[in-house]
């Protein structure tokens, strides 16, 4: 018989994408409880219990308290910083906790390995939150592909441009750009998901040899504006035309990316223009673009070779003017050539017919206000389905699955810092 009760779940990292997957259980409480927490900060670990009415006996300071204590739910839904994925989980899986874990699991190959083996030695169910793969945009890529609409792949080509605003904010001032402090090269933090897009789509194949080139050529201090000082807003003239100033970039757009640079006044209930304005004088998204201690790449080429034959290339750039994700994959009966954030994708099949060179058919798949494409929820409803001993989509990115993106992305990443040296993948 079908289980029909809610999953219980405790959310291990407080963060903003665990509360993401966690608002299921205020839309669908049918399907999804939280029964517990476990984060380090007070402030936000009360906010938490809160909002999910969680008990004080189920509210732990760490992931390793909550492993100690007696198991009361069914699954963890794991968002803490990327380089603590694995040593968070590893214990919650040999407590008996199936995982939700965000992505990327792991920010090295030893790691990788260590937490695919756990998960399998201890019987739990892993998924790593690649919600891309839920996006309408992508299933219906990888519908086609299942259906044969463009034959035998040959070739497929990704791009991701990181808009200058997220650039700033996440990679060049924010958590994502020193990979000494928080264990991530930009590719692994940024490009994890593409390149499992990649192998997602792929799936009939293995890839064999990663090669890959890249480099910081923009947010160095040899290339901040004459005068420049080290601090927008404190000492710098330029304050009010440089393209990344901090007061352009955030005090004129105060809601774009709030939940990273005014994480610091979570403590106040309204905060003013002038309460962020101080706080950039301090805080690491007030230093200069161009001076901050940022060591990650602004762009990055990765070239794949497949067992099939087919070639996959993709390319991050970071610093564009939009944000945007494109695709186009050549096969041997059409092609697929989409933009995810216009939500629009064109099929074009060899049709030899007289007077018809080719036959296009054109998918508006859109989805309004949501990053991911609509995706994070429904990943959220597979992982339930899994929990339950249900059959999951097409779309699952349970944790073995997950691992060959993983390792183009390392082997890249290893093949950029040899000048390019192509890498063997062994899965």
């Amino acid at each position: 018989m079908m289980n029909t009760q809610p999953v219980k779940a405790i959310i291990v990292g407080g963060g903003h994408r665990s509360l993401t997957y966690a608002a299921l259980a205020e839309q669908s409480p049918e399907l999804l409880q939280i029964v517990g927490v476990a984060e380090p900060d007070p402030g936000r670990r009360q906010m938490i219990a809160e909002r999910f009415s969680i008990p004080e006996a189920h509210c732990y300071e760490t992931a390793a308290l909550l492993a100690e204590a007696p198991k009361f739910a069914d699954a963890v839904i794991n968002g803490t910083m990327d380089h603590i994925h694995v040593e968070t989980a590893v214990p919650l899986l040999r407590a008996g906790y199936d995982m939700l874990l965000e992505k990327p699991f792991a920010v090295n190959e030893a790691q990788a390995r260590l937490l695919v083996k756990t998960a399998k030695d201890c019987g739990r169910r892993v998924m790593t939150c690649f919600v891309l793969r839920y996006a309408p945009f992508y299933r219906k890529i990888k519908e086609l592909i299942l259906n044969g609409a463009v034959g035998e792949i040959l070739s497929i080509q990704t791009n991701e441009y990181v808009s200058y605003h997220h650039m700033s904010t996440s990679h060049v001032r924010g958590k994502w750009r020193n990979s000494e402090q928080c264990h991530s090269s930009m590719l692994l933090a940024k490009c994890c998901h593409d390149v499992d897009l990649m192998m997602w789509l792929m799936a009939e194949t293995q890839p064999v040899l990663v090669s890959s080139f890249g480099c910081n050529q923009q947010f160095r201090p040899d290339h901040a504006p004459r005068n420049a000082g080290t601090r927008c807003i404190v000492d710098c003239p330029l304050v009010d035309t440089c393209l990344y100033s901090a007061k352009r970039l955030y005090l004129d757009h105060p809601d774009r990316w709030s939940w990273y640079v005014w994480d610091a006044l979570e403590h106040l209930p309204n905060p003013t223009l002038e309460d962020k304005a101080e706080l950039l004088k301090t805080s690491p998204y007030g230093v200069c673009a161009y001076k901050s201690d940022n060591n990650v790449v602004d762009h990055q080429t990765v070239s794949v070779s497949f067992a099939s034959g087919a070639t996959g290339v993709h390319c991050m750039i970071g610093g564009a003017s939009a944000g945007k994700r494109t695709i186009h994959i050549t096969g041997t009966k059409g092609e697929i050539d989409g933009e995810f954030e216009a939500g629009r994708l064109t099929l074009s099949e060899i049709d030899p017919s007289p007077g018809c060179e080719h036959r296009d058919t054109v998918f508006d798949l859109r989805v309004e206000n949501d990053t991911h494409g609509g995706g994070d929820l429904d990943l959220t409803r597979d992982f339930l389905a899994c929990v339950r001993g249900e059959t999951p989509s097409v779309s699952c990115t349970d944790i073995q699955d997950s691992l060959a993106g993983h390792l183009v992305v390392f082997l890249a990443d290893r093949s950029m810092e040899c000048g390019g040296v192509p890498q063997p993948v062994i899965l």
